[in-house]
């Protein structure tokens, strides 16, 4: 599916909806290394060339400190699927906000220069889409608050091949290799086995 074509079945979508009193919520999912943010630019630029008003966010902006989500005690993928994010916190902030249609919404943004969170307001355009881009959307905290998800399905090796060059950040290749071994697989395949997301996704694209 061409990025056109995925815009105007996210317009008809749009258009068609029930709830005109609120922004319409479509949540861009799939696993790390799946395309996620490279989709969801080209999504938010081809809605810019149809005049829609539309707010991107992205899960990774709101993850929190590491002191909250490292040495825990919890297993590493557990500290990654449970405690990466506010579950509780974001529900609130961000997802019952869009549903009560509030013009502006408080979130913590994280600096992973400095490792601190700072609360930032977001105002949103009204007759919007919001585009929500991130890891995990349909858990179950989650998923009723969508109007629309995406699932982006890419195979595995590709997706491996991806983040192992991808995240420097973490150090040199066997350090990135046994840190996503411990922690984001193990998180990923829990995700996939008590989600199911592809299954519970209104359309699934091919990565």
């Amino acid at each position: 599916m061409s990025i056109k074509e995925l815009a105007e079945k996210v317009s008809s979508q749009f258009l068609t909806r029930l709830n005109k009193d609120r922004p319409f919520i479509i949540g861009i999912d799939g696993l790390s290394g799946a395309g996620k943010t490279t989709l969801v630019k080209e999504l938010a630029q081809e809605l810019d060339n149809q005049k829609y008003n539309h707010t991107t966010f992205h899960l990774d902006d709101h993850i929190v400190e590491k002191n909250k989500r490292y040495l825990t005690g919890q297993e590493e993928w557990y500290e990654y699927y449970y405690l990466q994010w506010d579950i509780e916190c974001l529900r609130i902030n961000l997802f019952e906000q869009l549903h009560e249609d509030s013009e502006i919404l408080s979130l913590s943004f994280y600096d992973k220069y400095t490792d601190h969170s700072s609360i930032k307001q977001i105002r949103l355009l009204t007759n919007s889409i919001v585009l929500i881009e991130g890891i995990f959307l349909q858990r179950a905290e989650w998923r009723s608050y969508f109007d629309f998800i995406l699932y982006l399905d890419c195979p595995r090796e590709l997706r491996y091949k991806r983040v192992l060059n991808r995240d420097s950040y973490i150090g040199d290749y066997q350090a990135r290799l046994n840190k996503y071994k411990k922690r984001y697989w193990l998180g990923e395949n829990h995700y996939l086995d008590k989600i199911d997301p592809i299954i519970k996704a209104d359309i699934v694209i091919k990565g």
